[in-house]
């Protein structure tokens, strides 16, 4: 995109709003989840800002569309984290990720490194994940029969555990739609941890190569 391009506008404008709504969108899916014994009031009042923001960010993934004068099926495709984010808006907080480089392209050239900002964001956004599929496991396996996941407390061992891929096997989602979001957290935490061990050791291959080129010829 053309650094100048009405897409380009478009993003650098609604990118910091739009996280912002993500953050309140989460907040209020916590509320609904946690708060169990919460009025009935508030808890249509979670429902409709969770609608509300989920529209939000629809009608945002349609302008970028338009903006990009793509093809729909392209779009989604060179755009995925966008369209994961309005189909599964939970993870919508993790557009911190590109929210950075926006950030940063205002003020100038990025102040990290590229391998300290991959392994930033993936630790970043592996918590954020977290948290998010802690929430949604836990209402899914709330009551269930035979649910090895009683707490929240529960529900937050049992996802560190899946996106480091220990898996001790200790709490097990007993529902289908438990273990539909068990598949996407053990892939989503594959992909990280692969990030950020590539990146460290490009990085440490880097430093190895630099120690070595200062280092005098041998007699």
């Amino acid at each position: 995109m053309d650094d100048d391009s009405l897409y380009t506008r478009w993003e650098q404008r609604t990118e910091i709003p739009l996280f912002l709504a993500s953050l309140v969108f989460l907040t209020a899916y916590a509320v609904r989840v946690l708060a169990v014994s919460m009025p009935s009031g508030w808890q249509r009042v979670c429902e409709i800002t969770m609608f509300s923001l989920w529209v939000l960010f629809a009608v945002d993934y349609v302008v970028r569309w338009q903006l990009s004068e793509q093809r729909f099926l392209r779009f989604a495709r060179t755009h995925f984290l966008h369209t994961v984010v309005v189909v599964l808006p939970l993870l919508r907080p993790l557009r911190i990720v590109p929210l950075y480089d926006v950030i940063q392209h205002r003020q100038g050239e990025p102040r990290l490194a590229l391998h300290a900002r991959v392994i930033a964001y993936a630790s970043l956004a592996t918590l954020l994940l977290g948290f998010a599929g802690s929430l949604a496991v836990y209402q899914a396996e709330r009551g269930a029969s035979g649910a090895t996941m009683r707490t929240f407390g529960d529900a937050l061992w049992w996802a560190a555990a899946t996106l480091t891929t220990v898996g001790y096997g200790d709490i097990t989602p007993v529902t289908t739609r438990g273990r539909s979001i068990a598949i996407a957290m053990m892939a989503g935490g594959l992909a990280l941890l692969g990030a950020v061990t590539g990146s460290f050791s490009s990085w440490l291959l880097q430093v190895f190569s630099r120690e070595s080129d200062k280092r005098p010829p041998e007699s």
